[in-house]
């Protein structure tokens, strides 16, 4: 039997019961606080509220943990592939054989997107950010598949994850044709996921192209770290949103748009930037560790410290040891990967970075990484995108396997108390 947490306010006590996760995570179920007390909780950012209980990602931010239903992440990015682990989140399981095969058919037979969907890239100056033409056409695809937009019927929903799983990285890689002025590839499906991708990414129509599988393995190990992490923003408004029973495209949509923001995915991108400006001051490490430190400066050091993780990310822990294979392979010698090992030098040997638990996180690394595959900078909230669409599904379907109630989150006002009406002569 659960306990029960005891709560005063004034001269009133109340009991409220709680809850234990399978990893030993507590929590009190406030739901009769109001009704009971006329008291709400007051959360910004809801850092210690959970809006849900989930079966699909754990983690131990102490100890730098990071499971995917159970399996820890080292053990998925080293043996699985992106498809499987999309499997494993979304049904619970990863697949056999035969239901491996099967849905990885089904992915493949919804690659193409509609011929009309031309005319959309077309509307978008050639400088438009892809994360934008991403959240818009991944919304637009709705209108095209409104006879199986059920969020009720299994069918509907498994066509839908089906469709957007597959179609995805198309828009993704025709965003990027867009903005350099390039005829658009289609998919070839005789090609995996990822091989499918980088050929629409970097071929042409008047010459083959080849896939590395090297470089295929690698972006398919970085769309399983992300996969998936638990209730972060974009998770979050998936569920909000999802919560109304919009359709699930509209709900991926929001998503995006979540994630576009510089403080979620997008910061792997200002990492590149913040990386740039200190390479081309002179590789001043130095100068910039001050800085941070600086409580009147206004620069901050990208991609380090994370929300969760309060010891190394166990995805930038793998990236850390992937940036040289990556770069001996390509044979580059990128200036700002000794930018970032000097920075990374500070944040694991300096008392500042080590009490505050400032360490690299998977942002820091997997910029470097994108830049050495030639996949522009602001390509790189769209490739997180790509990763994290499975994770997305997972939590929609979880989110209506319970039952949720439509998301309403209360507040504290703090405005003006009543007050007449001034007519605009009196004011």
């Amino acid at each position: 039997m659960s306990d029960t947490a005891k709560l005063t306010v004034g001269d009133q006590t109340i009991e409220l019961e709680t809850t234990v996760g399978t990893e030993g995570e507590k929590g009190i179920i406030l739901k009769p606080l109001r009704k009971t007390t006329g008291y709400i909780t007051l959360d910004p950012g809801f850092v210690n509220t959970g809006s849900a209980e989930s079966s699909i990602t754990y983690i131990d931010g102490e100890n730098g943990v990071l499971r995917y239903r159970g399996y820890a992440i080292e053990e998925l990015v080293e043996n699985s592939t992106f498809l499987e682990v999309c499997y494993l989140l979304m049904e619970g399981e990863l697949p056999n054989k035969s239901e491996y095969d099967e849905f990885e058919d089904q992915i493949t037979n919804h690659t193409l997107l509609h011929e009309d969907l031309k005319r959309m890239f077309e509307a978008f100056p050639p400088n438009a950010h892809p994360m934008a033409i991403l959240a818009s056409l991944v919304c637009a695809l709705s209108t095209y598949y409104q006879d199986h937009l059920d969020s009720s019927d299994p069918s509907d929903v498994q066509l839908s994850t089906r469709r957007l799983l597959a179609k995805l990285p198309t828009i993704a890689a025709w965003s990027y044709k867009r903005s350099k002025g390039q005829a658009y590839i289609y998919p070839d499906n005789t090609l995996d996921y990822c091989g499918r991708f980088l050929k629409m990414m970097f071929g042409y129509r008047t010459e083959e192209y080849v896939v590395d599988p090297d470089i295929s393995k690698i972006l398919d190990q970085l769309l399983i770290l992300h996969a998936d992490h638990e209730q972060n923003c974009s998770a979050t408004a998936m569920r909000l949103v999802g919560s109304s029973h919009a359709n699930l495209f509209a709900c991926v949509s929001a998503a995006v748009c979540a994630l576009w923001g510089p403080r979620h995915g997008g910061a792997n991108q200002r990492v590149l930037e913040m990386l740039d400006v200190i390479a081309k001051d002179n590789n001043d490490v130095d100068k910039y560790v001050r800085l941070a430190q600086d409580k009147t400066s206004d620069f901050r050091l990208m991609g380090f410290g994370h929300r969760v993780y309060k010891s190394y990310d166990p995805r930038a822990m793998f990236l850390r040891k992937s940036v040289d294979r990556v770069l001996t392979k390509l044979n580059t010698n990128d200036p700002l990967v000794n930018v970032a090992r000097r920075l990374e030098e500070h944040a694991l040997n300096d008392s500042y970075f080590q009490d505050r638990n400032l360490y690299p996180n998977v942002d820091f690394y997997s910029g470097i990484i994108y830049r050495a595959l030639n996949i522009p900078t602001n390509m790189f909230t769209v490739m997180f995108a790509m990763g994290r669409l499975p994770g997305w599904i997972a939590q929609w379907k979880e989110n209506h396997a319970n039952g949720y109630p439509i998301g309403r989150p209360r507040q504290i006002y703090t405005g003006e108390p009543a007050r007449p009406f001034v007519s605009i002569d009196e004011r």
